[in-house]
């Protein structure tokens, strides 16, 4: 560093001094060419003033009068004489101290009555430096002779030279300045800033900080700073990697990792390469004002197939639903992605606003969604929703075959409910590909899914899979019973899979789970303290002031059971008041599909029973629920889940929920309680929650009194189990189990054929 500040400082004087007097120089000769011009116009205007009194006393013919008018004319600033010659070049008059220094007649007179005009030149007489200017004589229009004005010209270099020593004064001032400014700014800007950084890493290195501290500023090497940031975070996650497989090891257990999980992928794929398909994008691009900002959406899809991706360098196929996303992909709607580390491609598909109200809003989400979730909400189906969802599948099938064209090898991971026909359109094409569609959404009985007019074609396009994923068991069963029912094949209970058309698919339960980071246990009082006055200010945030806090996080959707959660706490508080300005519930609801009318008045539902319940409990500034109608970030989300007493996870139907597991995963401190609906995937993983029929509204309120009287003791008992189940089963493994068991399959013999198989989705 301090080589380079001597090289800096070198350079800057060197280079500022060059220039410096480059510029000096060009200033000099301006002003001196500026004073010679000067010069010249006073000599012309002086030999113009006398030329005419010269003539006159030219016709009076004495020689002596002549002189004598030139040493009358001669007193002037700078000037050295006056000499008058006649026709034929001889000097006739000749100011006295002129004649001192003035040998023979001067060019310019002669030139001057040749050439019938002035005459102007710089030269040095004796060494001395003038300014001859000469002008014709004239009597009656004939040239008689010629007048010379000589100036001195010494002052002209006199005074360049005092412009050379201020421009040299005024280069050594500026390059001590500048020196010194650069200097302080090198100094507060970049070598301050590395240093620190610099420090920063090699406590990093040593272990003796987290990687989780915030970087020193580096904003004037932003790009420098986000890979050496980068490069760190990798650093710390491959040393955090290798510590927890240690411990494992050393403990004897076996935790699902993101640097396992990227292991296994690339152990299993070989030679194959993954391609990832989903209505969601994992980076959306949004325009902000002049700018465009990336985010992340809040979704466990990408916290989990993310890892599997980075691994083995895939694709991910999605619907690009951002209004910036058209610029930030290249000719081929591709871009790589995460943005600070590429890693993995995004291919984009683009849908018309017809298509995606059709597709996504019309047949997905007013059609099979409730269908789905025995939530009583009636599905609709429209004929014109049918159509776009088969050409948005249609269009998706064009995605995918243009990435894995080429591709020897390819494993298909296809996600939810959105792509049911999307199996058997890739199969028809590309037989050897192997192919999983992962279904986030409950499978109703056979009973219940037969109100779709398009079960048949449905079920053939998942058919068409090598092996269909659910959250739980019964979700298995229920598909197993609807396919034995609906369309031509051969159920096979005892391994779980369905043959149809000599192709046969596998069905199994996946529970998808999240991540708990793999903390050391709290040992002080310092965690707690920290979180109260957190949770004291949330609190105060919302305006309340209370002893006990429950929340719940949810979109606003008719299966997530929030007026049932609603009238069971004012249930709550009319059988037990001794509550009521004691107990304040939270309900997270962000936004959901609000132009659909169903959700619309759910909405309204919904606001107008916090309203109503609020209004006949609420005294001063107590009230009983706090509803916020906004999208909420993962860490206010969290925040909220270490600050509360119990959370609320009432569900009609739901696949798995996984609210609940977030909620568990945040409660490092073994504190809290959930309460859950026994009609969720996850009620048949966490048994220590506190299981409810969200229907029962007074089973409800007593879930509630239990988990705010509940025992510290059985509160860290239960929250210990189920963070130890979610530990083990986590998002990772879950992953992992999904991409292995595709892997592992056997391929049916009409798999590996490459011609195409006969017939379509739509004429099964």
């Amino acid at each position: 560093m301090r080589l380079l500040s001597v090289r800096l400082i070198v350079s800057l004087i060197i280079g500022i001094t060059v220039v410096s007097l480059v510029f000096s120089s060009y200033e000099v000769v301006r002003e001196k060419e500026a004073l010679r011009k000067e010069l010249e116009r006073r000599a012309e205007v002086l030999a113009e003033s006398i030329a005419a009194d010269l003539e006159r006393s030219w016709e009076s013919g004495s020689e002596r009068a002549l002189q004598r008018l030139v040493e009358h004319l001669g007193n002037r600033e700078h000037l050295l004489g006056i000499a008058v010659a006649d026709r034929q070049g001889t000097l006739i008059a000749v100011t006295p101290e002129l004649t001192a220094i003035l040998v023979g007649t001067p060019f310019d007179l002669t030139q001057a009555m040749a050439d019938g005009h002035s005459e102007s030149s710089f030269e040095r007489l004796k060494n001395e430096p003038v300014n001859i200017f000469a002008l014709p004589l004239y009597r009656e229009d004939k040239i008689v002779g010629s007048l010379a004005v000589v100036h001195d010209a010494g002052y002209i270099r006199a005074q360049s030279l005092s412009t050379w020593r201020e421009a040299f004064l005024t280069v050594l001032i500026q390059v001590f300045l500048i020196v010194l400014i650069t200097l302080l700014i090198v100094r507060w800007s970049i070598t301050g800033p590395i240093a620190r950084a610099a420090q920063w890493m090699r406590a990093l290195r040593t272990g003796r900080i987290s990687s989780r501290q915030q970087m020193p500023d580096l904003d004037l090497f932003r790009p420098l700073a986000w890979e050496v940031v980068t490069l760190t975070e990798s650093l710390s996650q491959a040393r955090t990697a290798a510590e927890n497989e240690a411990r494992l090891r050393e403990a004897g257990e076996s935790m699902w990792t993101a640097d396992r999980l990227a292991v296994q992928v690339r152990t299993r794929l070989g030679e194959g390469q993954l391609f990832l398909v989903s209505n969601r994008e994992p980076y959306i691009h949004e325009r902000k004002g002049r700018s465009v900002e990336v985010f992340v959406p809040p979704s466990g899809l990408v916290t989990a197939l993310e890892p599997v991706l980075d691994a083995c360098d895939g694709t991910w196929i999605a619907h690009g639903s951002g209004d910036a996303d058209a610029e930030a992909v290249d000719s081929h709607d591709r871009l790589r992605v995460p943005p600070r580390d590429p890693r993995y491609t995004l291919r984009r598909v683009w849908l018309s606003k017809e298509e995606e109200e059709g597709y996504y809003y019309g047949f997905a989400n007013e059609g099979l969604w409730p269908l789905c979730h025995i939530a009583h909400t009636r599905p609709t189906f429209r004929a014109q929703d049918w159509q776009h969802y088969q050409e948005v599948n249609r269009k998706f099938m064009a995605a995918v075959l243009e990435e894995i064209e080429g591709v020897s090898k390819p494993v298909i991971l296809v996600q939810d409910y959105h792509f049911a026909l999307l199996p058997r359109m890739i199969k028809e094409k590309r037989p050897g590909a192997r192919v999983a569609i992962f279904w986030h959404i409950p499978w109703p009985n056979p009973e219940a899914f037969g109100i779709c007019p398009w079960q048949r074609q449905l079920v053939d396009g998942l058919l068409g899979a090598d092996l269909i994923g659910f959250h739980t068991q019964s979700h298995c069963n229920n598909f197993l019973s609807t396919a034995d029912r609906v369309v031509e094949s051969r159920a096979d209970w005892e391994h779980f899979s369905v043959v149809r058309q000599n192709h046969r698919t596998l069905i199994r339960p996946f529970p998808i789970s999240v991540d708990i980071p793999d903390e050391t246990p709290i040992e002080s009082d310092s965690y707690y303290s920290e979180e109260y006055r957190k949770r004291s200010s949330l609190m105060h945030g919302l305006g309340v002031d209370t002893p006990f806090l429950g929340v719940g996080v949810d979109r606003v959707d008719y299966t997530k059971g929030i007026p049932e959660r609603f009238q069971a706490i004012e249930r709550f508080l009319e059988k037990y008041p001794k509550y009521q300005g004691k107990f304040t519930f939270v309900q997270i609801g962000a936004p959901s599909r609000t132009h659909i009318k169903r959700y619309h008045d759910l909405m309204v539902e919904v606001e107008s029973e916090a309203e109503r319940i609020n209004w006949r409990f609420q005294s001063g500034k107590w009230k009983p629920i706090v509803f916020l109608k906004r999208h909420h970030s993962h860490q206010e989300i969290e925040d909220f889940y270490r600050a509360v007493d119990l959370c609320l996870v009432t569900s009609l139907h739901d696949g798995m929920n996984l609210v609940a597991k977030e909620f568990l995963a945040a409660r490092r401190d073994e504190r809290g309680v959930l309460i859950l609906s026994q009609f969720t995937g996850a009620a048949r993983e966490l048994r220590d929650a506190l299981l409810v029929n969200p229907y029962d509204i007074d089973q409800t309120a007593e879930a509630i009194r239990a988990a705010i009287e509940m025992e510290p003791e059985e509160k860290q008992l239960r929250v210990q189990n189920m963070r130890k189940l979610i530990r083990e089963h986590n998002i990772y493994r879950w992953a992992g189990n999904l991409i292995a068991e595709l892997c592992e399959l056997r391929l049916d013999p009409g798999d590996r054929m490459q011609p195409k198989l006969r017939g379509s989705v739509t004429a099964t």
